[in-house]
């Protein structure tokens, strides 16, 4: 058996096992946002990551499914989950919108293209009464039943979140060895020579950003789900788009286990940094941020997949 799945094996494992080998709260909490924000990133990289189209408004997403959560709470006393669903249909009418006039701009315009979509739809739920305007919303304060899924425990939402990122995972595996996943192959190393080969540009790239809301729209439901509340700023902020990117880059977007590591190392960073400095650890998680883009993008583009992938290379020619 080689290395390479001795180490999955194993982490495997550590994934099962990890509230049960952990008792204390504040870390298996930990564990369970870093399952949501992998759930997040693996999302963004469907479009961002195999179809080289990097949007940084995917935030608008994740909160169209955190309000469809806490929205079909407020309005008619559904639990927050049952919200899920429409939060999956608001997201791909948004990404038909926003995608089919963005995807025709190329390279940093199509970037901020997407921000400015973001931040349209982030307005106009600060002003509008239905998403609880800049107050926001707030699901059930206490459970129900169990269908509120409310718990007092990070442990049930650490295995409800691994066992979405698992599914996620799954189809990225399919998606990735499908015609689909060979056509954003061609697309992400160019429009034009894509367009030579046959390859429907536009409409793989829609694809692929409706496959890549439909997710984060879960992530943002599960959220939603988890903390019970969800504002402008928790649920269509910026930094929480350019968290996923950051994640995924880090990690080694376009990959399928990248986004999972960028979360495993980031995520934790970001728990520590906040619980040493308290309200200031957020203006310290901003200086992380800042580092790691500059960092990643000036010494290993590739991440940390192309560092272990270096490593594996090195070892197979060693071997040979």
């Amino acid at each position: 058996m080689t290395l390479q799945r001795w180490i999955g094996i194993a982490a495997l494992l550590l994934a099962l096992l990890w509230p049960v080998l952990v008792h204390d709260v504040f870390l298996q909490r930990v564990g369970a946002l870093v399952l949501l924000a992998a759930i997040s990133a693996s999302a963004w990289n469907i479009v961002g990551g195999y179809a080289g189209q990097i949007s940084v408004g995917h935030v608008v997403y994740f909160g169209a499914g955190a309000y469809a959560s806490l929205i079909v709470f407020t309005q008619w006393g559904w639990p927050p989950l049952a919200g899920a669903p429409f939060g999956i249909a608001v997201s791909l009418v948004l990404a038909a919108l926003v995608g089919t006039p963005t995807f025709r701009l190329r390279g940093h315009y199509f970037s901020m293209a997407t921000i400015a979509s973001a931040e349209l739809i982030r307005i106009l739920c600060s002003n509008w009464n239905l998403t609880g305007a800049a107050v926001g919303l707030m699901g059930p304060p206490v459970a129900r039943s169990w269908m509120d899924f409310s718990f007092r425990s990070p442990v049930p939402y650490y295995y409800l979140f691994l066992a979405v990122l698992a599914v996620l995972l799954g189809v990225t595996w399919w998606m990735q060895r499908s015609r689909m996943g060979f056509y954003l192959a061609a697309i992400r190393g160019g429009d034009r020579a894509a367009r030579s080969l046959g390859v429907p540009v536009l409409t793989y790239k829609l694809y692929a950003l409706m496959l890549s809301a439909a997710f984060t729209s879960v992530a943002g439901s599960l959220y939603a789900v988890m903390v019970g509340f969800v504002d402008p700023e928790s649920g269509l902020g910026i930094l929480l788009s350019v968290k996923m990117v950051i994640i995924a880059a880090l990690g080694g977007a376009g990959t399928l286990f990248g986004p999972v590591v960028g979360a495993l190392i980031l995520v934790p960073l970001e728990e520590a940094t906040n619980a040493a400095f308290g309200g200031g650890g957020t203006g310290v998680t901003f200086i992380v941020y800042g580092a790691i883009i500059v960092l990643v993008a000036r010494f290993q583009p590739g991440g940390v997949a192309e560092i272990w992938r270096r490593i594996t290379d090195k070892r197979f020619r060693h071997a040979a």
